[in-house]
Formats: structure tokens, sequence, C-alpha cells
């Protein structure tokens, strides 16, 4: 009774607001003014009691509406605190609302601090509600305040914005309550929700993919409700979703597309399934989330008619009841079912009046109250909808808007729905014929690395079968330490190599230690450290042009490192394993690098690099950075002993990275007689600290096969 009595009282309020349009109007366009030249007696009369009409308490209260003149009476009034009648009857509405929900939550009533806050909202006193928000939220926290809000959170918020004196968020107050449309702008702030959406942009795409073993054998093998909504947990909220055929008892194929909630990380990413994406799916029509899923049921191969039902969680169901409206797509396709659960999906219209729409909402759920209706509404906006508006035991959200909760509450507590939504689904719940995964993106994602790792690729063979070169790494990280080194150590080891004499600083050899973790790379994830001697240009040596020679790029460069000692480690989760890792690297380096377990980490302007084990270990680098200036990574030059020549090694960088000029890390070398510990030792390194450092926290690489250099 409550609720339809709020509905009456809406229709009041409408036409209260429309008749006091009728009056702003008569005053403002002039066709009383122009009356009065013609018969002044009776047009002063009929003007002061129109006048009287919209701004008399005992008349229609401050009412003005409509048109240029009686939009902004109306914001002024709305500033100063004045009320028109319709906004007083429809506040009734709202309080009765309220108090219809509050039957069916006795824990809305019984709670006095809510009932504080409630009352101070209903009488507009801001302070006095901004107490009690603030009392709520320091005694339950943010979680269990919105949890406790939910079912009546829309009334609220609506009572708050036409009571105000923002005019900014009347018209949001006028939508919630009358029920006229999605929530236009924020109900507190009155910043325009439709401005917040329209930044998500992008034409939207899909890439198919394959799903991890381990998920493919968790796929339901049969066509169910809850089979479909075990999928989509499946997939997971990672920037996929998942179309299945499914043979039903007539022997046709039928098709189904499943499609997850909003992705977790950033706001906006390349992903449409991020929190902007999730808003302009629920506000827009189409966003770059439901181009996305059109974008993957075309690649799917359908043909034109084939019959479709849509499952989706949260943001993926306003996505798909999107495409449910898009009347292009239900012209390709036969849109024949749409599920949605946990669901924004109020105002969305299926654009085949055929399509049959399930909405199963849990009424402690806040993400489906977004378009401002909510467990409190009086309205029944789609009579041909079967909605599943329900409540449980747990009224926390997020826990509540969880899609394994409502597969819970599916399988639990409202088998009657189930079998319901389940009868309706008949024809797709056969066995399944075909599964295939799609990565959705904002727009048509570049070619992996472009531009600077597309480039031709050759293949080379190793022991345990071929290896594309060059090398391309997609995400790496790198520390360079410079060293003043024994000279004379660092000549026995250029012997013979037709490389040198070492670079000097200070009467002292330079000597580089560099270490990389190669995360993501074409053949598989490992580390590697060198121990370099640095050498000028073997053909034209000289203090003057080995500076200027260091800071140019591998094409351009001619001075570099003499790699006296290599080491490096296979990441085993990334499917390399040594003996590849050992071939490729001699082709890469030229000579045969030690296989020793290898640590590296950057972070927070501290590095660590550590090679052997914790019972031998040949080397330990570790320490503060020190302050850094920004810089482009370096690339890098190596230099390595061949067969009667040198072969010279090239790895091209991109990404950013900083020079540390005074850096406090320090080289302690192992008492193992490795050769690589041994020839620290012999350099004098033992405990030194490095005299400039660089870093990149991320880069790129590419690195192709050393290739023969005659030297002098």
């Amino acid at each position: 009774m409550l609720r339809a009595a709020a509905r009456e009282l809406v229709d009041i309020g409408v036409t209260i607001h429309e008749a006091a349009a009728h009056a702003t109007a008569a005053l403002t366009d002039g066709a009383v003014l122009g009356a009065l030249p013609r018969a002044p007696v009776a047009g002063y009369p009929v003007q002061r009691a129109l006048l009287r009409a919209v701004t008399n308490d005992r008349g229609l209260g401050f009412a003005f509406t409509g048109g240029r003149l009686g939009a902004l009476a109306a914001k002024f009034g709305a500033v100063a605190g004045a009320e028109s009648l319709a906004v007083r009857v429809l506040a009734t509405s709202l309080r009765l609302r309220i108090a219809a929900v509050a039957i069916d939550h006795p824990e809305l009533a019984d709670d006095a601090m809510l009932g504080r806050l409630i009352e101070a909202a209903a009488a507009d006193r801001d302070l006095e509600a901004v107490r009690a928000l603030r009392a709520l939220l320091r005694d339950r926290g943010a979680v269990r305040t919105l949890s406790t809000l939910a079912p009546i959170l829309g009334e609220v918020l609506a009572l708050r914005a036409l009571l105000d004196e923002n005019p900014l968020n009347d018209a949001t107050a006028w939508l919630i309550a009358t029920g006229k449309g999605y929530a236009s702008a924020d109900p507190i702030t009155g910043v325009s929700n439709r401005a917040l959406a329209v930044l998500d942009v992008g034409e939207g795409a899909a890439r198919r993919i394959d799903l991890a073993a381990a998920e493919s054998a968790r796929l339901s093998t049969r066509g169910s409700l809850l089979g479909f909504l075990h999928n989509v947990s499946v997939v997971g909220t990672t920037g996929r979703m998942l179309i299945q055929s499914v043979e039903g008892a007539d022997g046709v194929l039928r098709h189904v597309v499943q499609v997850p909630g909003m992705r977790a990380g950033r706001p906006d990413n390349d992903s449409p399934q991020d929190l902007l994406g999730a808003f302009s799916s629920a506000i827009l029509d189409s966003s770059p989330y439901s181009r996305a899923l059109a974008k993957a049921v075309d690649d799917y191969g359908l043909p034109r008619g084939a019959e479709l039902a849509l499952i989706g969680h949260s943001a993926g169901g306003a996505a798909i009841m999107n495409l449910v409206q898009d009347a292009g797509f239900c012209a390709r396709y036969t849109v024949t079912h749409a599920v949605a659960v946990g669901s924004p999906i109020d105002f969305k219209t299926p654009a085949d009046p055929r399509t049959w729409v399930a909405s199963v909402t849990n009424q402690h759920d806040i993400v489906p109250t977004l378009d401002g209706q909510g467990a409190g509404g009086c309205f029944d906006l789609h009579p041909d909808w079967y909605t599943v508006d329900y409540y449980d035991s747990t009224h926390l959200f997020p826990l509540c808007h969880s899609l394994e909760h409502y597969i819970a509450n599916l399988t639990d507590d409202l088998p009657e729905a189930r079998e319901r939504i389940d009868g309706r689904l008949a024809p797709y719940l056969g066995p399944v014929a075909r599964s295939q995964a799609y990565r959705l993106f904002d727009r048509v994602p570049r070619p992996e690395g472009f531009p600077f790792l597309t480039v031709p690729t050759h293949p080379v063979d190793t022991p345990r079968g071929a290896v594309e070169l060059p090398v391309r790494c997609q995400g790496g990280s790198a520390l360079t330490a410079y060293f003043a080194a024994d000279p004379a150590a660092a000549a026995r080891l250029l012997a013979g190599t037709g490389l040198g004499p070492a670079v000097r600083i200070g009467g002292r050899a330079l000597v580089a230690v560099h270490a990389s973790w190669n995360r993501r790379t074409s053949m598989g994830g490992y580390r590697e450290v060198h121990v370099g001697i640095v050498v000028p240009d073997p053909w034209r040596a000289g203090s003057l042009r080995v500076w200027p020679d260091l800071l140019r790029g591998a094409d351009r460069r001619r001075s570099g490192s003499f790699l006296a000692a290599s080491a490096v480690d296979p990441d085993p989760a990334s499917g390399l394993d040594d003996g590849t890792l050992s071939a490729v690297a001699r082709r890469l380096w030229g000579g045969e690098p030690y296989l020793v377990p290898l640590e590296f980490e950057l972070a927070a302007g501290v590095a660590r690099v550590a090679a052997g084990g914790p019972d031998d270990r040949l080397l330990t680098l570790c320490g503060p950075l020190g302050p850094g200036l920004p810089v482009s990574d370096r690339d890098l030059v190596g230099y390595a002993r061949g067969d009667g020549t040198a072969l010279r090694s090239c790895v091209r960088t991109r990404g950013s990275g900083r020079v540390h000029p005074v850096p406090l890390m320090r080289l302690t070398v192992g008492r193992t007689d490795h050769p690589l510990a041994r020839g620290l030792r012999d350099l004098g390194l033992n405990g030194a600290r490095p005299l400039l450092c660089l870093s990149a926290a991320a880069r790129q690489t590419l690195q192709d096969a050393c290739v023969p250099v005659p030297t002098t």
C-alpha cells in the first residue's frame, strides 16, 4: 500500500509540475503581457493571479519551471532554499518508499544511527546529515554503511538532492523520484554523469585467445544458467569474455555470450571492462564494452540470424543490454534471451520485443541501484521482464555483489527463480559443442611491442628446438654500475683480443657490471650478469674520442665493453630451460656464459644483484642508488673473443632510466674459486663502490646474434 500511495503522489507531483510549467510559460512568453495594452483591466488581475500561483506558499510554492526565464528563476529559488508544492509532494513520496522498504528490512527501522541520517536528509538539515553520516562511517566503516543503506540509497540521495540548495542536481532528483530515466548527474554534486561517461572512447576490439588448460578444464560441458554463470566466474574480471555453442534437443546449434563484470586495476586502461567502461556501459546506449562484444560475436563466425542468448554479471550485464537494444546487432542475429545478474539495467529496452529479459538483483547490492532505482522503487518499469529482486542474510557489499555469491543464492535460496530462468533457456541446455574466449580492448591493439619490437625475425636451431632471433624483450629492468679497477689486471684480460687498452679514469681501468631481469621475452624470461672492461674504438683509440662515443646509440657506437665473464639464469616458469638459454647466449654474446642462480631487485631507489646460491655466493651488489637524474635508457655494445677475431654484440633499448652520480652501493665478491668471482677479485673490486650507476625500472630490448669484426 505504501508503494501504491507513493506512486499516486508521484503522479500528483508531476501534474503540479506541469501546471506550474504552463503558468510559468504564460507569465514569460508574453501572452499575458501582450494583452495588457488591449485589456489592462482584465490583464493585470490575470497576471497577478498567475504570479501568486507560482510563488505563494499557499499555492504552488516557488514553482517557476520551463523556458529560459523560468529555469533561471527556479535555479535562484533553489539557491535561496525556496521549495515548490511539487517538490514537497515528491519528497513525501520518497519518504513513503523508505517506509515501505523498512517493512521488508526491519533492521532499517531499528537502526537509530541510520534513522538519524535519513531524518536529517529528509528534513534538509545539511550539517546534521553530515554528522550522522560521519558517525556511521566511524562506527561501521564505509563498506558496512553502504551495505546497510543499499536498499534505500536511491531514495535517500533523491531526497537530499530535492531539498538541498544545489540547483545542479535537481534534474537528477526528479528522474530518480519519478522513474523517468537514468540519473543524469551525481545526486550530491550535480556533476554530469554523461560528461564522465563520454571520456570512455574507442571503437572496441576483440582478439581470440586460448584459456589456460586449468581454466578450460573448469568450463561447464552442458548449458544451464548456473553453468553459464560458473563460466563467467572462470573467465573472471580479467578483460576477457567467452562464447559457447550449445546443441539443443532439436539438434540446432545456438550460441551463448558470457560476459564478466568490471576489471580491477586502473580506472581507465586499454580494457573496456575498466571502471570508466563500467560507468559508460550503464549510462550510455553504446560503449567500447558493448562494441567490443559485438566484434567478438562477429569474429566467432555465426550465420546471419543465428540465435543468441546473452548472460552478463555487473557491468557485463549492462554491456549485454546495450547489445540487446542495438537495432543493427539484433538485425544480424536473433537475440532470444538476456540474463543480467547484479546489473543496473532499469532504463535499457530491447530493440526486438521478442527478446526475453531476466534481471536478478540482491537488494543489498549497490551496483544495480546506480541507475537510481533500487529496492524502494514504486515503478514497474518493465512488466514484461522476469525480475528477481531479493535479499538474504549477507548484507555486506561487495560480498553480496560477487558472482560467486549470486551463484550460491540461485543454487540454495532461489530454486524457483533458477528453474524459471532455466525453463526459458531450455533451447540452450544441451551439450557444449564449441568454446572460444576473447580478450577485449577499447581500441584495436597495436602489434605487441610496436613499433620498436616489430622487426623481421629468423629462426636459429638449438639443442631444444628453433628460437627466433632477434630476441625481443617486452618488459624488463636493468642496472649498470661502473667501477675503477686495477689497470694491470684489465690489461691481462684484454691480452690477445685485439681490443684495448682499457678506457681509464684517474689512472684506473673503467669496468662495467651490467645486470638485467628480462621478464617477458620472445623466448622466455631470464636474468643475466656481465662483467665488462670498457674499451675504445678498436681502430681509432683515443681519450678524446671515447667519451662522446659512449653516449651514441648502438648503431653508431664503436666503443663498448669486452665481456670478461657472463652468467645467465633462465626462469623455468616461462618455459625457458638451461640448454636453450645457453645455446642462444653463445649466439648473442659470443662467449660461453656460466649457468648460475641470479637474483635481481630494483625498486624505490634500492637495487640488489646477487649471483650464486646462498651457500656459494659469487657476488653481491646492493645498496641505495642515491639521487638520480632522468635519462633515456642506454644501448649496450659488447665485445667477446672469437676465433682469430672479435665478436660484436648490440642490445638496443627503449625506455626511461636514471643516472645516479653518487651511488651508495657496494660490490662484495665471494671467496669461491669460480672464474667470475676470481676475475672480480683480480680486478680489485671486492668491497668497491661504483663511480656511477644507470638504472632502468622498465624497458624494452632488442638483441640479435653477435657478428665477427676484424681488429688490429
